[in-house]
Parts: C-alpha cells; structure tokens; sequence
C-alpha cells in the first residue's frame, strides 16, 4: 500500500491528523504527519521561520516513496518542497489548499480570492512576525461541522502562525508540475471559499479533482470519508 505524509495549515500542527491516521492506517497504508516549523511541539522562533524552512522540513521527513498531503497553506510547503527535490514524493494532494500560482506568494492569492472571509478574524502581532485567529470567530470558521469535543482540542493547540512563509513567493517548474497532482475541494468551507477552490483546481486534470461535503477541516468533522478520498486516490496513481 502506500506511504501518506500529512502537513497541517495556518496555526495548525500534526495534531489536527489525529483520526485520518488510524483510518488510513486501517485501510492498509503507512501515514505520519508532521509539525512545520513554529508549529505544534516545534520550537523554532517564528521569526526564522521561512518558506525554505518548512520545504526542509517536509523534506526531511521522506525516505522513500511517498503521498504528500497539504492542508490550506500547506499547498504552499508542499509544492516548494517538490520544487527543491522530488524525488520521493509519488503524488502530491491539496486538500481545500492553495494550490500555488507561479511568483505569487500565499498571501498574494488569498488578497486576490473572491471572497475575504478570514479578513475581520486574522489578528497580527505588535511586532508583524505572527498572526492568530480570533477565537471567537475560530468554531464558525474552521469547525462549523466537527463535534464539540474536535472544537475544544482546537481551540487548545492552535498556535501563532509565522508570517514570512506566507509572504514568500514560489516559482513553479516542472519539478513540481510534473508530480501526479490532486485537489480536494471542500463544498462547505468557510475559510477558503469553495468557488475560488474550484477556480484553483481548474489547472489540475479533471479526474484528479474531487470533493467532500465539508467544512475547512474534514480531518476532524469526516476523517473517514477524508481517508477514503486519499486511499482512491493512491490507487488511481498507482502508488
């Protein structure tokens, strides 16, 4: 079977995977995901966190063979890390992600989406290094459709998120174009809109294009239908 890595978005971390692990992992494949840098239980200081940082963190994780998933900016995070070697990453799957337009960094695409529904939610620090999501507004953003208990841990281990990856723009070639690429799109997301996800994956095959009747967190409100996408699409690629 296959090999899943699994990257979080926005203030996010390894933890938010917690219940798409065991349900692919149930289907017979190997997953494991990962805190980016300035995230979850990695300590680095979010003012040396970089684009380049979180590729080489992605990077570091592969030792052979392997299906990378992103979640929301982490669209980002996986293509840089496709575009400074390939060479272990059989496919990669943007899940309700931005899907990176050549030269544009992620905060450039989401300034030009349709829609700017995180705009009165995004708090920035004093110092512009970090921002965060309001609190009050997180439930009716991300978790509109997960259980109350998958709404606490969240509101619990959601961290600040480093700017400068998000203002760094990525060149596309090949390398990453290449790589078997598939998009998630979320009907129900309140965070991205699903028309400007639609727009996204208008550059991908249209066979490689699916969705879920979720919100922007189906790892926490669908994990098994979320796993069951990922396994069909291992074996569509032939992984």
């Amino acid at each position: 079977m296959s090999e899943f890595l699994l990257i979080h978005g926005s203030c996010h971390g390894a933890w938010c995977w917690h219940r798409v692990i065991p349900a692919l992992e149930a289907l017979g494949h190997t997953a494991r995901a990962i805190d980016l840098p300035g995230h979850g239980r990695d300590r680095t200081p979010a003012a040396k966190v970089t684009l380049d940082l979180y590729a080489d963190a992605i990077l570091n994780a592969l030792s052979g063979p392997t299906i990378v998933v992103g979640h929301s900016m982490a669209g980002y995070p996986i293509t840089a890390a496709a575009e400074k070697d390939p060479s272990h990453i059989s496919a990669l799957v943007y899940l309700c992600a931005y899907a990176p337009a050549s030269g544009q960094s992620l905060a450039d695409m989401r300034r030009a989406g349709p829609r700017q529904p995180l705009a009165g939610a995004i708090q920035v620090d004093a110092a512009r290094v970090t921002f965060a999501f309001d609190p009050a507004q997180a439930n009716a953003l991300f978790y509109h459709d997960c259980d109350a208990q998958s709404q606490t841990l969240a509101q619990l281990c959601l961290c600040p998120q480093p700017i400068l990856p998000q203002e760094t723009p990525l060149t596309l070639t090949k390398r990453s174009q290449d790589l078997s690429r598939h998009y998630i799109r979320c009907l129900e997301d309140r965070a991205i809109p699903p028309e400007y996800q639609e727009g996204m994956a208008a550059g991908f095959a249209p066979d490689h294009v699916s969705t879920l009747p979720a919100s922007h967190s189906p790892f926490l409100s669908m994990p098994e239908a979320l796993a069951a996408r990922l396994n069909a699409i291992a074996t569509e690629a032939g992984v």
